[in-house]
């Protein structure tokens, strides 16, 4: 299958980063357009104790840092010579998978690249899955890259 316009969602952490460098490959070999999507997720703004007070401040900072994301984003594409998009949404009271899904469509994506933690159980159930969300709400392929793995915890004692 050949893919013409490539979708990947960056917020800026390891994982996502990882999901740049599978869209970035995938583009170049496929001569496809890459376009990176922020996702301002407003709820995080509603759960902090000052919003109430501040939220206007609040969403302004979160599209602040949005756009230095992408910034960085876009730099570390075209550092390898690849041009690509970048487009910044507000999550207005959406979940942001059904905004990463929304843009996808009204761009017209063939293929979302996206970073996963692949968290289970419990965890996945605390902090929830956007990617699985990505994964079950479009008709849209959706390649899912895994994040670097972590460091194995070190032993508190050590051996002599």
């Amino acid at each position: 299958m050949s893919y013409k316009r490539i979708l990947v969602p960056v917020d800026g952490s390891a994982t996502s980063n990882a999901g740049i460098k599978e869209g970035l490959k995938l583009a170049k070999s496929q001569g496809a357009r890459l376009r990176l999507l922020h996702v301002v997720d407003e709820s995080a703004a509603l759960n902090l104790p000052e919003a109430g007070y501040a939220i206007d401040t609040i969403i302004e900072d979160l599209k602040q840092n949005g756009k230095q994301i992408l910034a960085a984003a876009v730099k570390s594409v075209e550092k390898t010579g690849a041009k690509c998009e970048a487009a910044l949404v507000e999550s207005m009271g959406m979940r942001v998978a059904d905004q990463i899904t929304g843009e996808a469509e009204r761009w017209r994506a063939d293929l979302i690249v996206i970073g996963t933690h692949g968290r289970r159980g419990v965890q996945r159930l605390l902090m929830g899955s956007d990617a699985e969300l990505v994964v079950r709400n479009t008709a849209i392929p959706v390649m899912l890259v895994h994040g670097p793995k972590p460091a194995p915890a070190r032993s508190a004692t050590r051996k002599k």
